[in-house]
């Protein structure tokens, strides 16, 4: 009986997840904006059997702190992502490209436009990672001067989402026939009006390009709120796990797959993704040794203030080496809820606001140990049902992503956990993802 193959995306950033890999010798700089790095780093995934290459993206930067940001430059400095993964979609052949694109501030026609452009040109590769965005720097971007309430910005996304698949739908398949002789480029019968009266959007249109290779490129999802939850049971075929323990994460998988149902939705059809970053070494010493390396090249007042970014509440004022006052906990969260969950746990728990600050990573496990011991851990975890696959903030570049390529895949590939070669032609048949029917064509 064959094992589950693990799947595996990268969540990239030029150098690295981790507040200090732009620091380390290795570290390209200038990295953020050259198309050629991306390109070889793409290349490179590829060659590891990557499933998605993909690109979390904000439509903004920080405008406060600035001495501390600097520090870190992590969305203060990058290429927007439709533009990248067009560049990538040319110099690559087989793994899936992953955009961020926000249903608070983008039309849904540009939304469903740019992705089935980017689908066409990638010959199916393409997945939309659907977002309502979650700081206020975004917001006064577009003119308001915070975000709209979480439950809102929900309602909004729900009802993007299924205006984007509308325009997708706009033609049929073979709606276009190039009849030269008859002078007929598309059957008129086969194109579908997009008439939609909502509470957010009013159109009448429809998509000015064919339907692409996918029907829909594939749809991404990271929300761990309930109204998250519920929109990713509905609509997302790939979703960010939660959960930095093993009970957590599957109590996580089960209920958002539990959800599928009710929507008439097969859990096949939806890849839990988990969260993983781990310091590879020669031994457990060397691993330890790599990680606490880059540990002691993160400014304190850096740690703290990504704390303070993702409780919505600044910290920069209280002493590094004493507990956080219960206080600080602002009672509600208007972005994004898991990590302000999280953070709001650690203080409650009673640690020192150094300790705090420096183990917290978004929830991601960072693991140190040999490439045996990842592997090891990678099985157990979709072994366990903890996850589908891994969606994987690399550390630093090259050196960590040539860990995991050359020393951890080849393991898996060995114990039948991970693929050899890619089976399908689109990032859909790569997923075991079913193409979606055009909803207005016969039958």
């Amino acid at each position: 009986m064959s094992k589950k193959k693990i799947v595996l995306s990268c969540l990239f950033q030029a150098n690295g997840y981790h507040k200090a890999g732009w620091r380390l010798p290795e570290a390209e700089a200038g990295a953020d904006t050259n198309i050629d790095y991306y390109i070889r780093t793409a290349q490179r995934l590829e060659e590891g059997l990557f499933d998605l290459f993909f690109i979390a993206d904000t439509p903004a930067t920080r405008t406060e702190y600035l001495d501390t940001w600097t520090k870190s430059p992590i969305y203060q400095n990058g290429l927007e992502p439709i533009t990248v993964l067009t560049a990538l979609a040319l110099h690559t052949k087989h793994i899936g490209l992953g955009g961020t694109v926000s249903t608070s501030f983008f039309e849904p026609f540009n939304i469903a436009r740019q992705f089935a452009a980017l689908d066409h040109i990638s010959k199916g590769r393409v997945a939309w990672n659907v977002v309502t965005s979650a700081n206020d720097y975004a917001a006064r971007n577009f003119g308001l001067e915070r975000l709209p309430p979480h439950g809102e910005r929900y309602e909004k996304a729900k009802e993007c989402v299924e205006l984007v698949k509308a325009y997708w739908d706009t033609w049929e398949d073979d709606a276009f026939i190039f009849d030269k002789a008859n002078a007929m480029q598309f059957d008129p019968n086969k194109y579908h009006v997009v008439d939609h009266q909502g509470k957010f959007f009013k159109v009448y249109g429809g998509l000015n390009v064919a339907r692409s290779p996918q029907g829909h490129p594939v749809i991404i999802q990271a929300g761990a709120s309930d109204a998250g939850k519920e929109l990713a049971a509905e609509t997302a075929e790939i979703v960010f796990g939660t959960g930095s323990s093993m009970e957590s994460a599957k109590a996580f998988y089960d209920d958002l797959k539990g959800r599928m149902a009710k929507y008439g939705r097969d859990t096949s059809q939806f890849n839990i993704l988990s969260g993983f970053d781990a310091v590879i070494g020669d031994t457990e010493k060397d691993a330890e040794d790599k990680f606490q390396y880059l540990q002691s090249l993160v400014p304190p007042e850096l740690a703290v203030l990504y704390l303070s970014m993702d409780l919505e509440t600044n910290l920069l004022d209280l002493p590094l080496d004493e507990p956080v006052p219960l206080d600080r906990i602002p009672k509600t969260s208007n972005n994004h809820t898991i990590y302000f969950n999280q953070i709001s746990e650690l203080i409650n728990s009673g640690r020192t606001l150094r300790e705090i600050s420096t183990t917290y990573r978004r929830g991601n496990r960072v693991m140190r140990g040999t490439a045996e011991q990842v592997a090891d851990f990678m099985e157990k975890w979709v072994d366990a049902g903890c996850g589908d696959g891994f969606m994987m903030p690399i550390g630093y570049y090259p050196g960590n992503l040539d860990d995991y390529i050359d020393k951890v895949i080849p393991i898996l590939q060995e114990r039948g956990s991970y693929k050899t070669e890619y089976t399908g032609t689109t990032l859909r048949d790569n997923l075991g993802l079913i193409r979606p029917a055009n909803r207005y064509a016969a039958g």
